[in-house]
């Protein structure tokens, strides 16, 4: 299983996406400010694993911080990891929960402040590596045996600290001894089907069949695929889902055709805070993602773009959101909190 981050006395070290399928190269950031220009500039990318870098951001931050005025530096380390990137909630979710951990801590020595931070962002990894196979083991009865599944983007152990959220239903069911084959969306404008996932599953020795975007409804209608799954970033309280543009699509598509649609998530993602998918903040990315492949322009000079990073799937095209806790269903106002709350 691919290595996507860890904690070295160096520094944090994470596996460059941005080079991949190409070249396995990896980076060590070694001040809070290159964590945060790595998940801005996508060298990380992936809900749950931008959520340790940024818990892994904010200990390396305050390893390098002194005494004076340690609050005013510590809200700093934590509004520039913040600003990276707007739509996946567990960045957020990640940095709150750092941030509330050192206010316990304040009055201590700052040695003893630091060590127990990088204690907690370890600890952030680990609990995502077994989030995630937790979320593997109680999706996995869902994915129909013999059949191929369709995912978009990249929810795999490139996306999370190991293991994956939608790749790993795939990985358990297979686990299981399920005989499943992938088609894996391309998944433009930044290619992390085709360059990620497609890289990432053949590492598995997992069957899988690279498809480009538009190729998905075709292959529904045609009775090839017996579900699909996918990943999030952020999910309201009513069920509605940001993920990766494109997804909404995939999921149209699956209802019109009697496909089940599975989101994979950990609690993390969950944003009982916002009442619909419609107060879900939008990343928009650069022009020239779309009008250039690999630095090569595809577009004329001056071409108008629009770059959302992701759009929002209603409810109630989704057959069912797996989590670590369980599997929720509609009503998702009332199962969600069911599985946030244990009530």
């Amino acid at each position: 299983m691919v290595e996507t981050i860890e904690w070295t006395p160096e520094g944090v070290v994470m596996i460059d996406q941005t080079r991949l399928p190409l070249h396995e190269e990896y980076v060590t950031c070694r001040s809070y400010r290159e964590v945060a220009a790595a998940i801005k500039d996508m060298v990380i990318r992936g809900a749950p694993a931008i959520g340790v870098a940024a818990a892994m951001g904010v200990a390396i931050g305050v390893q390098q911080a002194d005494e004076a005025d340690l609050d005013s530096q510590v809200e700093a380390i934590c509004d520039t990891l913040a600003a990276t990137r707007p739509t996946a909630v567990n960045l957020f979710w990640a940095i709150d929960r750092m941030k509330r951990l050192y206010c316990t801590l304040r009055g201590h020595p700052l040695d003893d402040i630091r060590a127990r931070l990088i204690e907690e962002a370890q600890l952030v990894r680990e609990e995502d590596i077994a989030i995630n196979r937790a979320i593997g083991r109680n999706g996995a009865p869902l994915v129909p045996d013999g059949r191929t599944v369709l995912t978009h983007c990249n929810a795999g152990a490139l996306a999370t600290a190991g293991y994956g959220t939608a790749l790993g239903v795939i990985r358990a069911a297979r686990e299981m001894g399920k005989q499943v084959d992938v088609f894996a969306d391309e998944t433009r404008p930044f290619l992390q089907g085709a360059r990620l996932t497609v890289w990432e599953l053949q590492q598995d020795h997992i069957p899988t069949t690279l498809i480009t975007d538009n190729m998905a409804g075709h292959f529904m209608k045609s009775g090839r695929i017996g579900c699909v799954v996918v990943g999030a970033d952020r999910i309201a309280g009513n069920g509605d889902v940001a993920n990766k543009v494109g997804t909404y699509s995939v999921a149209v598509l699956a209802k019109e055709n009697g496909v089940p649609f599975f989101v994979a998530a950990p609690i993390s993602t969950l944003d009982l805070t916002l009442a619909g998918g419609d107060q879900i903040p939008i990343e928009e990315r650069a022009a020239a993602e779309v009008t250039h492949v690999f630095g090569q322009a595809v577009a004329p000079q001056g071409t108008a773009v629009q770059n959302p990073a992701f759009d929002v799937t209603p409810a109630r095209y989704i057959t069912a959101i797996i989590t670590e806790r369980g599997v929720a269903r509609a009503p998702y106002k009332v199962s969600l909190k069911e599985l946030v709350t244990g009530k």
